[in-house]
């Protein structure tokens, strides 16, 4: 075939458009190169026939171009259209034998094909061959230059519709952990007519080149499972919340706000509450030890197993020992997970809270319109899940009109500020004293001078506020 007839090979310029000299040749900055003469340089991938500056000219354009590709498929043809610029191959093929038992290697690009077939989402649709010149080559691990294919070529060869009628080719490996998984094979019809030269440099370039393709097939498949991760994750998180309350119950002498915020999708800390005789009302805050879908997970656990007791959840610390029993027994004794939990019990007639700890942050109380804050914390033992038989004592609080409670998880006093100092109980009780309207009034607040300390920086652990005042 002669090569200026053949519409497949690179384009060429007219008598004018050869190899510029140094002289005349666009410069760098300038973006653009100009064709080459193939005519005059009946070779493969010859860049040294440019000057200096057209080929990196050439170079830099490419590069441009393959930083713009996000699919690999479109990665292969940008830099396929770029090489057959320079690389004046007649016919090509591209084979692979990756996850194939030997001697099975795919033929997954050919330059004969009316359309190209996607060989990363349309594996199947790629013929499979396991005979033939071209297994020979793709399991021989090496570039090869073959002068004359013909005498090499058997009559029954699978494969030779691929190289009817070439002459010459040169396959280029292209190497994945040591091993020639992909190879890239051009031909022409001319016997002898590429150089070997120049094969050093057409190796290192394909297989810099194969290697940004498969960072790219593995940025590509990371994303679609972290797409999928991140789907199940939506899920938990939707499930969690799910069993958190969908409104604040109206409880007599009592005012309610409260805020809920995971770290991540999916997080550890839980609150509700339990209607009881008597008009009484389940006061239940809890936090699992750890972030993300395993502390979710034990949440939801946690919020079964309260549910599970027989009889209203009354008093306190019999439902903290009987979450901490079924914990220990099937949960957490060999994951080293924990929970810390505080349950009270309100009586809205005598605003009285009887109340049980465990291990959790010990909620604070202002005293009317007073600036007196401190902890209600005589009711303190081991979290939950993590010995069995521990006894969770209860303990009375009178509160009275005028009274703000709050309870909160250690994501509030743990948030951490730019440089690395944490919100604390201090900054936490200002907020508290400086606050003299209502519950969703100091919940507001509260948030406000923590995303002023954060500087709004993302949460690093899960965050639950509930604010009461007692009217």
């Amino acid at each position: 075939m002669d090569e200026r007839s053949d519409t497949n090979s690179p384009r060429r310029g007219g008598a004018n458009s050869g190899a510029a000299g140094a002289g005349n040749a666009p410069g760098f900055g300038r973006g653009r190169y100009r064709p080459i003469d193939f005519t005059r340089h009946a070779s493969y991938f010859d860049l040294s026939a440019m000057p200096w500056e057209q080929r990196l000219a050439f170079v830099v354009e490419t590069m441009r171009e393959m930083s713009k590709q996000t699919d690999p498929q479109g990665m292969v043809q940008a830099y396929s259209a770029k090489m057959r610029e320079v690389v004046p191959s007649e016919k090509s093929v591209s084979l692979s034998r990756r996850d194939l038992p030997a001697p099975k290697y795919r033929v997954t690009r050919s330059s004969s094909w009316d359309r190209a077939v996607n060989p990363w989402k349309n594996r199947d649709q790629l013929p499979v061959f396991d005979r033939g010149l071209l297994g020979e080559l793709i399991y021989g691990d090496q570039p090869v230059i073959i002068d004359d294919v013909a005498s090499r070529l058997a009559e029954d060869d699978p494969c030779r519709p691929f190289m009817e009628g070439m002459r010459s080719l040169v396959a280029v490996p292209l190497f994945d952990q040591g091993v020639a998984l992909n190879m890239v094979v051009l031909m022409r019809a001319e016997p002898g007519s590429f150089r070997r030269e120049t094969l050093p440099e057409h190796v290192w370039m394909s297989n810099l080149f194969g290697q940004a393709t498969h960072n790219l097939v593995l940025s590509d498949e990371l994303r679609r499972a972290y797409d999928a991760v991140d789907q199940e994750m939506q899920v938990v998180a939707d499930i969690q919340r799910s069993l958190l309350p969908v409104t604040l119950p109206q409880i007599p002498t009592l005012d309610l706000a409260a805020h809920y915020q995971t770290s991540r999708r999916a997080g550890g800390d839980y609150y509700d509450f339990f209607p009881l005789p008597e008009g009484k009302w389940g006061i239940l805050m809890a936090d699992v030890a750890g972030h993300g879908t395993p502390a979710a997970v034990l949440m939801a656990v946690t919020h079964s197993i309260a549910y599970a007791l027989s009889g209203p959840p009354s008093p306190p610390g019999r439902l903290l020992a009987f979450i901490n029993e079924h914990l220990t027994a099937r949960y957490t004794t060999d994951t080293g997970k924990f929970v810390t939990a505080f349950y009270g019990v309100y009586d809205p007639a005598s605003r009285r809270l009887t109340y049980a700890s465990a291990g959790h942050n010990p909620p604070r109380v202002r005293r009317g319109g007073t600036a007196d804050v401190r902890a209600i914390d005589h009711a303190a033992s081991l979290p939950l899940g993590i010995q069995t038989g521990v006894a969770y004592e209860d303990t009375t609080e009178e509160l009275s009109c005028g009274d703000v409670l709050l309870l909160y998880t250690d994501g509030i006093t743990e948030a951490r500020g730019p440089g690395g100092d944490m919100f604390g109980i201090e900054r936490l009780d200002r907020v508290l004293v400086g606050c003299e309207g209502g519950a969703a009034e100091l919940l507001a607040n509260m948030l406000d001078e923590i995303e002023l300390f954060t500087e709004g920086q993302p949460a690093n652990d899960d965050r639950t506020i509930l604010a009461a005042k007692v009217k």
